[in-house]
């Protein structure tokens, strides 16, 4: 590519950086990293994948989306290539997801630069790292990103709010599976900023009087609160009756789990042997880190906790004695970031030749999970307008700092108004209103009073 065609390329990608960073688009499958900063990058991209594989059992977005918007995720993964210079555009999805497979089949004929490729019901295929080596054969370093494999990673429904972006339509909703024990489990289009309770009846309410909400997905997600508020990075809320095993790991008491772990583990290596990043040739051994932990050895293996995925398979499938080891990595992690501790390069080494024999089909580990009830239920789709009155919107909804409020308690906004900004160049994203209203609350929050979709 000659000198002018750089610029013109360049040119078009800034542009398009700064409309997505404009709409405040963050990493919707969870993990809430800014995406203009993914693609302000001076490495060369040649694969733009994008992630379709809803890993977490139970959860049902994406599929909706690709199987709905095919056109628009297809038109804007097209833009994306075209404008990084990629050499291909890539959409995942998993081979039992026949209804968006067959319609973004059908679709993407007429993009010769993008194709499909299939991934089989294993969890969790949907970790960045694993599936960049499904999709391009190549590791990426422990510890590293997508983009040291030359790709970039998006979520489907990212994708999908690129599309708007484009268009100059900032982040103002977010799509959410409300599934488990609820009378009729949905996939419903609603305000950032709705409050769990709002989804609940939505879905008809608990079928349990006590029950434990889980936000994002049955393996990875975090316990919440009847009025927690949905956020940007918000998939899914799990109602689990109290009695119900899954229930009972979520509530566990760590410093209880150690003194347990002490007496029980046996250094059996199942946990290692099932890691999916361990299998993929990461220096990452969970069975060293509990030895390191329970019998008090300050060893170099506690920093391995720093590539721990926290996927759960350790835990909720391999370990005969249902001990955690990816709770003890969560402790870890936070202890060793606390302090600063910045790990030197690691070792990468080849991906385990027992990889493929030791992923852990989706059916079984719902089956180990207790949820075959749960996922055997069909989830309606909602995607018309959900009149909300009041939103909670927390400043910081991703990575990166939170934003500076450029609205005042008593000021008037309609639905896509800007509300608080970040600085350029600045790691964050900004947040717009989900509805029209009176802004009532400005302190880590925003709280809107009004109503409308």
């Amino acid at each position: 590519m000659n000198t002018a065609l750089k610029e013109i390329a360049a040119s078009e990608l800034n542009a398009i950086i700064n409309k997505i960073a404009a709409a405040g688009v963050v990493g919707a499958g969870g993990g809430g990293f800014p995406t203009a900063f993914k693609l302000k990058t001076k490495t060369p991209i040649r694969t733009v994948i994008i992630n379709g594989a809803e890993c977490e059992p139970l959860l049902k977005v994406d599929q909706e989306l690709m199987a709905r918007y095919p056109e628009e995720l297809l038109a804007t993964l097209a833009t994306l290539v075209q404008a990084t210079g990629a050499e291909t555009g890539v959409i995942t999805l998993k081979e039992k997801y026949r209804e968006a497979h067959a319609v973004l089949a059908g679709e993407i004929r007429n993009y010769p630069g993008l194709r499909l490729h299939l991934l089989p019901d294993v969890y969790p295929m949907g970790d960045e790292h694993l599936l960049t080596y499904n999709v391009t054969g190549q590791t990426i370093p422990p510890g590293g990103l997508p983009l040291q494999a030359g790709a970039v990673v998006l979520n489907v429904e990212t994708l999908y709010n690129i599309h708007h972006a484009l268009a100059g339509r900032p982040v103002t909703h977010k799509y959410v599976t409300v599934t488990g024990a609820v009378r009729q489990p949905v996939t419903a289009r609603l305000p950032v900023g709705t409050p769990v309770r709002e989804l609940l009846n939505l879905a008809g309410g608990p079928i349990e009087n006590e029950y434990l909400l889980i936000a994002g997905g049955p393996c990875m997600g975090k316990v919440t609160s009847f009025n927690a508020p949905v956020t940007k990075t918000t998939k899914g809320i799990i109602v689990l009756p109290l009695d119900h095993p899954l229930a009972d790991r979520y509530r566990r008491d760590l410093n209880r789990e150690l003194k347990i772990a002490l007496k029980a583990c046996c250094q059996c290596m199942q946990c290692s042997d099932f890691c999916p990043r361990h299998l993929l040739g990461h220096p990452l051994e969970p069975h060293r880190v509990m030895r390191a932990v329970t019998c008090g050895l300050a060893d170099i293996t506690l920093p391995q906790a720093l590539l721990c995925s926290e996927c759960g398979l350790c835990d909720f499938y391999a370990c005969p004695f249902s001990l955690s080891p990816r709770q003890v990595n969560r402790k870890i992690k936070a202890e060793l970031q606390q302090k600063g501790f910045r790990p030197g390069p690691w070792q990468a080494t080849t991906p385990s030749p027992f990889r493929e024999g030791r992923q852990v089909p989706t059916k079984r580990l719902i089956d180990r999970l207790g949820l075959k009830e749960y996922a055997a239920r069909p989830v309606t789709f909602i995607e018309d307008s959900i009149t909300v009155n009041r939103v909670h919107l927390p400043l910081r909804q991703g990575a990166g700092v939170a934003p500076r409020p450029v609205v005042r308690v008593g000021d008037r906004v309609e639905k896509g108004s800007l509300l608080a900004r970040i600085d350029d160049d600045t790691l964050g994203s900004g947040l717009h209103a989900s509805i029209s209203g009176t802004i009532i609350t400005l302190n880590s929050e925003i709280i809107i009073e009004g109503g409308g979709d």
